[in-house]
């Protein structure tokens, strides 16, 4: 791994002075809709653009398991908040991804709601058996959910279980003939879910049983190899919109609503429930210093006893520092 960090470092380095062997014509990345960052202030005044010097493409998804497929051939370069989810699931699928980055930490926004009709809360959670229940597989919510049921004691053939992107199920939760007892996601979709609903357990409680729960931005392996100044060049803009936002994030508000697809009520709704860890933060042994390496094996063995994947051996291999270490110089 030092080795790998330092190779990637000298290419840095290189391309520092050369302007890069691989030089993209543009850039394209992959994002949420309906998940509000302070980097797209940077979005939406074309701030990325102006700083790597090449147009960039914004392309949204609706889960990160599309993010994968969307790397896989080519389409996008870089997954802006990635779920740790989809990304082990690529990767044990062979898919060649590296972590760079923490986008955001969330616990609250994040989570599954049960129709408020059942009335089934902590207390009475066995009476989910036999219900109908939309999860959007292979994502941080799926996970979110394994490790609920689990909690719970409620095995996943309990339960009749429908694959749905977040945006689908809660356009079904909201309608009263639904049969959808209860329904996972994030973000706005989340939100609106809660309007029929209420959760088994909140973000805090959640957390003490899943963990952190977080987001990063990940790359095809040689995306980054190919253009590791261009990479460390996005996540230093990136760190700067979060450092800003931290300052002060009345004058991001507007941008970031519009590019996010939201209202300013439901953006700031989202907003006061994410943490955005600076560069140091992230070096730490708090993130990719040490504790999402350890999450990433210890997520990965719970899929792998759940028969979702066959875990990889190391995953500190799948985390590159070097490139938000050259941003941390810009």
């Amino acid at each position: 791994m030092k080795l790998t960090k330092t190779l990637t470092a000298m290419a840095v380095a290189l391309a520092a002075t050369t302007g890069g062997a691989h030089a993209l014509d543009e850039l394209t990345v992959g994002y949420f809709l309906e998940w509000p960052t302070p980097n797209q202030y940077a979005q939406a005044n074309k701030m990325y653009s102006e700083a790597l010097g090449i147009p960039v493409n914004w392309v949204s998804f609706d889960a990160g398991t599309a993010m994968s497929a969307a790397m896989a051939s080519g389409d996008v370069h870089i997954s802006f908040s990635q779920g740790v989810t989809p990304f082990l699931v690529a990767t044990a699928a062979g898919q060649d991804l590296q972590v760079v980055d923490v986008a955001v930490s969330y616990s609250d926004n994040d989570n599954c709601v049960v129709r408020s009709e059942l009335e089934i809360d902590a207390s009475n959670v066995a009476e989910l058996k036999g219900k109908k229940v939309a999860v959007p597989l292979g994502t941080a919510a799926h996970s979110g959910f394994l490790a609920q049921m689990k909690h719970f004691g409620i095995a996943e053939a309990d339960l009749t279980i429908v694959d749905m992107a977040p945006s689908d199920s809660a356009a079904a939760f909201s309608q009263p003939d639904t049969d959808l007892a209860m329904a996972c996601g994030w973000g706005g979709s989340l939100r609106t879910m809660k309007e029929y609903g209420n959760v088994l357990m909140s973000g805090a409680e959640k957390e003490a049983v899943v963990g952190k729960v977080f987001d990063v931005t990940s790359i095809p392996t040689s995306f980054g190899e190919e253009n590791p100044e261009l990479l460390a060049k996005f996540l230093s803009v990136t760190a700067k919109m979060n450092a800003m936002y931290a300052a002060d994030r009345a004058p991001m508000m507007e941008a970031i609503s519009k590019e996010a697809g939201m209202d300013l009520e439901g953006t700031t709704a989202v907003l006061d429930v994410f943490a955005f860890p600076t560069i140091d933060e992230q070096l730490s042994d708090a993130w990719l210093g040490g504790f999402v390496g350890e999450y990433l094996t210890s997520s990965a063995k719970t899929l792998e006893e759940g028969g979702k994947i066959q875990a990889l051996d190391d995953y500190n291999a799948l985390i590159n520092t070097s490139y938000l270490e050259a941003a941390s110089k810009m």
